[in-house]
């Protein structure tokens, strides 16, 4: 999945996290980080910290790539 803005980040770790059969509350309990963090990012929230957002992505066994445009 592209991830092009704040948005449809979210929407790729509510999806994987549905995959997953966790629930907010569980990945709260597991990482740490409160459920209405883990709820806004979902949503897509453009503020969230960067932090905490790469670290839920590797709970949920996902990768976050960076490349040039066109490669």
């Amino acid at each position: 999945m592209k991830i092009t803005d704040s948005v449809s980040f979210g929407k790729a770790l509510r999806l994987r996290r549905k995959e997953l059969n966790y629930t907010q509350a569980y990945l709260s309990e597991f990482t740490g980080l409160s459920i209405s963090f883990i709820s806004e990012l979902e949503r897509g929230k453009p503020t969230a910290e960067l932090e905490k957002a790469l670290k839920l992505v590797q709970v949920l066994g996902m990768d976050l790539l960076i490349e040039k445009r066109g490669q």
